[in-house]
């Protein structure tokens, strides 16, 4: 690196790796391993995710839709409530398995240095927790334990940080928990008034007193999800059209980019022109390799 170029580092000076051919071939298979986070709070969060939706899916089935005696009302509303299920939880999947954004680990090599053919005078920064070249806009997560770039925030009910590559399946995921969760509201509502026009009689296959409390229990779990994700749907849209991530609101970093526009940022996000494909958790989606690779110790991913 020429003397005009200056490395700074986050927290303190470290020189450049060494090794680059080994930190060369570990960072091509970076992009064909599974992403998953072994955190054991999160992987109880995501478990406990999709317990909840199961439970409100069994609700809403055996409880108050079979034996409904209207037959196309159980068949329309079963459909269209298993259907935004399977959406909500794809785009758990998605955003939980999804590489959000990550800085390859331990790119601060000379050649890298050299690949970015740096201006005499200019300014890059390197993560020491990492050992990683930092982008504008990226920060460190110490839960990950990599650099994410425009990380938004980590969640642990998905697992995952929210971040450049994975924002638009979070953002699918609020949006489809709060429609199932206004859904199964709906439904409760119905149900109550209908067994008790008929005294309680009929109404389920399961006695009243049960009938009740999966109700009661199924209400207040879509109370919750439906403020959470409606909350988190809204904010997530607001950091996209401001382009702006709640990290860099939080930190009221002063923008040292330019700002895209609001069409411009949906875009950016949810890929090309308003189609389908925008709420579509399966759009894009590729099988990650199975053969066995190289890990980096202590890092976020594994090979399967």
């Amino acid at each position: 690196m020429s003397s005009g170029h200056r490395l700074r580092d986050v927290e303190q000076q470290r020189p450049l790796l060494d090794g680059e051919e080994e930190v060369e071939s570990s960072l091509q298979s970076d992009a064909k391993q599974l992403w998953f986070i072994r955190d054991c709070c999160g992987m109880v969060c995501a478990f406990i995710t999709w317990s909840l939706v199961f439970f409100a899916d069994f609700v809403v089935t055996f409880v108050m839709l079979l034996p409904s005696r209207s037959f196309w009302y159980a068949v329309v509303n079963g459909v269209v409530f298993n259907s935004l299920a399977v959406l909500a939880l794809a785009s758990h999947l998605r955003t939980m398995l999804s590489d959000p954004g990550a800085v390859p680990k331990g790119n601060a090599t000379k050649k890298y240095m050299d690949s970015l053919q740096l201006k005499p005078g200019e300014v890059i920064y390197k993560c020491p927790k990492c050992c990683s070249i930092k982008p504008e806009r990226a920060h460190h997560c110490s839960i990950c334990k990599r650099c994410i770039r425009k990380m938004d925030h980590h969640c642990p009910w998905v697992n995952n940080c929210v971040g450049e590559k994975n924002q638009r399946f979070f953002v699918l995921f609020t949006m489809y928990i709060a429609i199932i969760s206004s859904h199964a509201l709906a439904l409760c509502g119905y149900q109550f008034v209908t067994c008790v026009r008929v005294q309680w009689r009929e109404c389920s296959d399961f006695s009243p007193p049960v009938t009740m409390m999966l109700m009661i229990f199924l209400c207040m779990e879509a109370l919750l999800f439906l403020t959470f994700t409606a909350v988190m749907f809204c904010t997530q849209l607001h950091s996209i059209c401001n382009d702006e991530t709640e990290i860099e609101r939080l930190k009221n970093e002063k923008p040292t980019w330019e700002r895209q526009t609001r069409w411009a940022g949906l875009r950016t996000v949810f890929g090309g022109r308003p189609s389908l494909l925008w709420i579509s958790p399966f759009a894009g989606l590729k099988l990650p390799s199975l053969l066995p690779r190289r890990t980096w110790k202590g890092g976020a991913e594994f090979s399967v």
